[in-house]
């Protein structure tokens, strides 16, 4: 009999408590939330990674594009192709079809009917199609605003503040493109530009950044503190914008109040044309593919006390991104740089102009 008991216990199965099975669980638990942290900023590493470089990817077709042309294209294509601006004429094409030939898009770029608008039905095969190229994988809006796959991240810099100096950047309408429709395009800075024309430095001299998308609901107005406020646009109705008046003192009070909209403020206008469209322009003005540098990186975008709709070049039109911290910008040489939201606005000014004259230092952003 002794010697049978010793044998049950030598065969016995000792299992877990109720503690050591809730201390495992908890260890496990602790793993994981340090763990999955690290997972999630991994795959926005490799976001930002993939975002810096479709930024290398358009300065390098913008660089061969001007090899062809000798000038950096134009903003949008010439109205009087397409009958005028809309309402009464068609969404204009815009810079990144002048580019899908540089971007391995040949036959995209056949397709584009340069006698059309992009909203007119000839170019609806290029401007329903997506570009792998124009979209940030960090852009959180599956479906786009206008078409599901049409929609860009990356938007072209048409200069710093109006008020200054407008079309003070590397991309601008043609001179003669929208005469007589907007007394801005009569601006001495339009026209064609070129590598010359970039007296700042083309290392000093931002030409693309980020822009999220806007919002398919078009029209409900969000409050400055909703979290789509980056997505819309908000008027500072305290403010009136004066193009070339040479002010840097309206300029700050415009960004100023842009940067301070109350929190009950409802945006403005349509929320659905920023980056709507990678293919085209929108009217007279900058919703689809453009940004301006007068609210810093991340801040709201603004109009001033005058608009008529959002978009005009006197707008505050701003560069933002879903990357923590600041947003990728392609400068005009070619280079990526990450640019902090905190980055002073005078420094972000002078990065938004092609040939202002300021002098930047190495560490400024």
């Amino acid at each position: 009999m002794p010697i049978e008991r010793t044998h049950a216990r030598t065969h016995a199965r000792r299992a877990f408590t109720l503690i050591e099975l809730l201390v495992v669980i908890a260890i496990i638990a602790v793993l994981i939330a340090l763990l999955l942290p690290a997972v999630q900023a991994a795959r926005e590493a490799a976001r930002r990674a993939q975002c810096v470089n479709n930024l290398k990817q358009l300065g390098l077709g913008v660089h061969n594009y001007i090899s062809a042309n000798n000038c950096f294209p134009p903003l949008h294509a010439n109205y009087s192709h397409i009958g005028g601006p809309p309402p009464g004429g068609a969404w204009p094409l815009g810079w990144a079809v002048a580019l899908l030939p540089n971007l391995e898009q040949q036959q995209l770029f056949n397709a584009a009917n340069q006698s059309f608008g992009c909203s007119d039905v000839p170019n609806t095969t290029v401007s329903f199609s997506k570009v792998a190229t124009l979209t940030c994988p960090s852009e959180s809006q599956a479906t786009g605003p206008w078409q599901p796959s049409s929609w860009t991240n990356y938007a072209a810099n048409f200069g710093g503040p109006a008020s200054i100096s407008a079309w003070s950047g590397p991309f601008v309408p043609m001179a003669n493109s929208a005469a007589g429709t907007n007394s801005s395009y009569n601006n001495g800075n339009v026209g064609t530009v070129g590598v010359q024309s970039i007296i700042d430095g083309t290392s000093n001299t931002c030409m693309f950044s980020e822009k999220l998308i806007g919002l398919a609901s078009g029209t409900p107005i969000y409050p400055s503190t909703s979290s789509q406020s980056r997505r819309v646009v908000f008027q500072v109705s305290s403010v009136t914008v004066t193009n070339d008046g040479g002010s840097a003192a309206q300029a700050l009070q415009f960004m100023q109040a842009c940067q301070n909209v109350p929190g009950t403020t409802g945006s403005y206008g349509n929320n659905k044309w920023s980056g709507a469209v990678w293919a085209g322009a929108h009217s007279g003005t900058l919703n689809f593919n453009a940004y301006d540098h007068v609210n810093t990186p991340n801040g709201l975008s603004c109009v001033d006390g005058n608009a008529q709709q959002p978009g005009d070049n006197t707008d505050a039109l701003t560069a933002n991104s879903n990357h923590s911290g600041g947003v990728n910008v392609g400068m005009a040489d070619g280079s990526v740089k990450f640019i902090k939201s905190t980055i002073n606005y005078v420094n972000w000014w002078a990065l938004g102009t092609r040939a202002g004259g300021e002098v930047l230092s190495a560490d400024a952003y």
